[in-house]
């Protein structure tokens, strides 16, 4: 190949290689039915050395359909004036021929071809002859926006064998074309927004890139985070959510309910949280479950930094329900923390072996601490017998004295309220005067070993509902705990909060929460 041939080599090397670095990102391509016309200018370079034709600048025309986004036909001609080297004569010459083009979209190299055809070559003037060549072509379009586009192309016509005087055998032509094209009938529409919907049809122009849009354009948000879909990395973010750029929700207190729902948003690490956010207190012992380690604690124990009750003086009753809180060591104490009276009625005979604990001051005793008379409460039982030397006037009772806690209705235990048995307010810490009812009842328990009993604990709809139950279980225990401490065997006893969910009467007038708040014996098999 001559030096003329390479340098015109070079040329065209470098016009591709500058075309590929400065192609668009949305180069112009073509679709099935299009029709592309245009006009370009060519440098052209003949390897016919014998013929001396200089390089010289020329002009043509192109003509092209898309059978497809891929493939395309393609007929093109154009005319150069050249002049021999030596003898300075002219030569015209004028090209026809025709181009199966293959169309590629490469991303950022953008609307790269490829083509291969024939064509027919003919030189006038000082020469006349014409040759038949099959040319190979690259090159490139690049959009000027619509339907116009930049073309660049290089192309090598080889002639198997030249017609040319002086100069027979094969001959390599080489040229580089640059050109404007215009596409009609189908070709791509202007997207300024590049979201693949036209200009004309497109509602919301100014969409960002990336953004999923409908077919006018418009881009969603399908969760309402004001991410647009397509650009949310999180597209399931819950209604009120804080996001971030994203779209992704945060949580600042790691409880996993996100910012902008979490109305509780400082929550301590490790609490429980319901779908608000908010820590709950089961207990109300103002440590949230979750970091509660105690979280049965009785209402009204005071409790350390882990929810678990204090008992200053370890005598078994909690500080806060401790009534009695400095209670020697190893002392005995009543539910309510304070120590065991050793002559509860002041009748001279001491607790251990009084048969009558709860003897109404004044009263003739004999030497068991039970009244003198032979039958003291009237019940028909003897005092030397009468465990329940005390029984209210006209209450039945049983073999040795003491009330018949449960009437059996067909085949049933009724159930029994311990009318006259209180609490503080808002306290399971049991009244003095509840002592001398509980007292008849373990008296009866401890006469009827075979009997096993439920005590339920139940309230009023006062309140939260959650610390009713929890009171009614406190209730509940400490009326169990001095059933006990009578002799009551443990394992008969079951205790049971029922807050308000049992009412016997209207929660609406205060007579009716008062029968609400009451404790039941149940007899359980």
């Amino acid at each position: 190949m001559s030096v003329a041939c390479r340098r015109l080599s070079s040329l065209f090397v470098a016009l591709v290689v500058w075309a590929a670095a400065t192609i668009p990102a949305s180069a112009q391509s073509g679709r099935g039915g299009q029709i592309e016309v245009g006009t370009y200018g060519s440098v052209a370079m003949y390897d016919n050395t014998a013929l001396g034709l200089q390089r010289e600048f020329g002009a043509g025309g192109r003509y092209g359909i898309f059978l497809s986004r891929v493939l395309q036909v393609e007929g093109s001609g154009d005319y150069t004036m050249t002049h021999q080297t030596l003898t300075g004569q002219a030569v015209n010459v004028a090209r026809v021929g025709g181009t199966l083009l293959l169309n590629a979209r490469l991303g950022g190299i953008g609307s790269l071809y490829f083509g291969a055809g024939a064509e027919q070559q003919a030189y006038r003037g000082a020469l006349s002859f014409n040759d038949v060549a099959f040319h190979g072509v690259i090159g490139d379009r690049l959009s000027l926006g619509g339907r116009t586009a930049l073309r660049i192309e290089g192309r090598a016509a080889y002639v198997p064998t030249s017609n040319a005087p002086l100069s027979p055998g094969k001959s390599l032509n080489l040229s580089a074309t640059a050109g404007l094209s215009i596409f009609a009938f189908g070709g791509p529409p202007r997207d300024d927004d590049k979201d693949a919907v036209g200009n004309k049809r497109d509602k919301c122009p100014a969409t960002p890139t990336g953004a999923t849009v409908d077919n006018t354009g418009c881009p969603g948000d399908g969760d309402t985070d004001q991410v647009l879909n397509g650009l949310d990395a999180c597209p399931d973010t819950p209604k009120g959510a804080t996001v971030d750029a994203k779209g992704c929700p945060s949580d600042a207190d790691n409880d996993k309910v996100f910012d902008g729902i979490d109305v509780c948003p400082d929550t301590p690490v490790g609490a429980t949280v319901d779908a608000n956010g908010c820590p709950g207190d089961t207990d109300a012992d103002k440590v949230f479950d979750g970091l509660d380690q105690c979280a049965d604690t009785p209402s009204g124990a005071i409790v350390d930094t882990t929810g678990c009750p204090k008992d200053t003086d370890g005598d078994r009753v909690f500080d806060g329900l401790d009534q009695c809180a400095d209670t020697p060591p190893a002392t005995e104490v009543d539910p309510r923390g304070c120590a065991v009276i050793k002559d509860q009625d002041g009748d001279g005979v001491g607790d251990p072996s009084d048969l009558c604990p709860n003897t109404p001051p004044g009263t003739k005793i004999d030497a068991t601490g039970c009244p003198a008379d032979a039958d003291g409460d009237g019940d028909g039982v003897d005092n030397s017998v009468d465990r329940c030397p005390n029984t209210a006037r006209g209450t039945k009772v049983d073999a040795v004295g003491c009330p018949i806690l449960f009437e059996i209705v067909e085949g049933k235990a009724r159930p029994i309220i311990l009318k006259g048995v209180t609490f503080a307010a808002g306290r399971s810490a049991l009244t003095p005067q509840s002592y001398a009812v509980l007292d008849e009842v373990a008296s009866s328990l401890v006469a009827n070993p075979m009997v096993r009993v439920e005590i339920q604990g139940h309230t009023d709809s006062t309140g939260v509902r959650a610390k009713n139950v929890a009171l009614s279980q406190s209730r509940a225990a400490a009326v169990r705990a001095y059933l006990a401490s009578k002799g009551v065997a443990g394992d008969r006893l079951v205790a049971k909060g029922y807050g308000p969910d049992k009412p016997i009467a209207t929660n609406k007038t205060p007579a009716g929460r008062a029968q609400n708040r009451r404790v039941e014996l149940n007899m359980i098999p």
